[in-house]
């Protein structure tokens, strides 16, 4: 008999696969519309969904607390 938690988890997983394959269907839609690649507009989609941890991961703690310093002075600061 299975355990419960695991037939969850698979739901959970295919609805999640679901939404995944809808928007990236729906970006594509988009992107022959405008005239883009839309196996370029894909391409791109992985790379920035992985983008900013991947920077993230190479920075020295050091240059990542000067990052967020510069962008914290930038938001707060009266324009």
């Amino acid at each position: 008999m299975p355990k419960r938690s695991s037939r969850r988890r698979g739901i959970n997983l295919l609805a999640k696969s679901i939404v995944d394959d809808a928007i990236t269907e729906k970006l594509l839609d988009k992107a022959v519309g405008e005239g883009k690649n839309p196996a370029a507009v894909y391409l791109g989609r992985l790379g920035g969904l992985k983008g900013g941890r991947a920077r993230a991961a190479k920075l020295s703690a050091r240059k990542r607390s000067e990052i967020a310093k510069k962008a914290a002075q930038s938001r707060w600061h009266e324009q």
